[in-house]
């Protein structure tokens, strides 16, 4: 079972640029992974293949920039963007469809959303500790980074 919710944040100026440069570079690194997935479509007239996207990107820069799961989770929303692509082509070279689809575009300027498995989640002292890419601990002599639990969920529902 799955669950997201929405939990504003209160970040001093350290974390606050912490969290902007992760974004901004998962932005920039799923920009890098349209153009790849792009460019296997306009000149080899083939779809890139879930792991294929992962173990391009992986020395990418933006990539090392996040942690690895959340990395590739990145890569996943990528081709799964391509997956529904292809799918609609199918239904598009059929006749089923009207309007011949275009390939995933690339992402403007700005942030992007950064998922991370509740494997590399850790709660310590009701403070949920969120690791950061190798790049980032090398350049900030940093390994993570924790955000208050919020108020509203309980122990339990975390440990599940």
């Amino acid at each position: 079972m799955y669950g997201c919710q929405q939990v504003l944040i209160h970040a001093d100026n350290d974390l606050k640029a912490i969290l902007e440069l992760i974004c901004s570079e998962a932005n920039k690194l799923s920009n890098c992974a349209v153009y790849y997935a792009r460019q296997i479509w306009f000149k080899a007239k083939r779809y890139i293949t879930k792991f294929e996207l992962d173990s391009e990107m992986k020395p990418n820069r933006h990539f090392q920039t996040l942690y690895s799961q959340a990395a590739q989770q990145l890569c996943r929303s990528v081709y799964e963007s391509f997956a529904s692509f292809k799918q609609l082509n199918t239904l598009h070279n059929r006749g089923e469809l009207a309007d011949k689809p275009k390939p995933p575009k690339y992402r403007k300027n700005g942030f992007n959303l950064v998922s991370y498995p509740k494997q590399a989640l850790k709660l310590k002292d009701r403070q949920i500790r969120i690791p950061l890419g190798t790049q980032i601990k090398v350049w900030f002599q940093l390994d993570s980074f924790s955000l208050p639990m919020p108020s509203n969920l309980r122990f339990e529902e975390i440990k599940e």
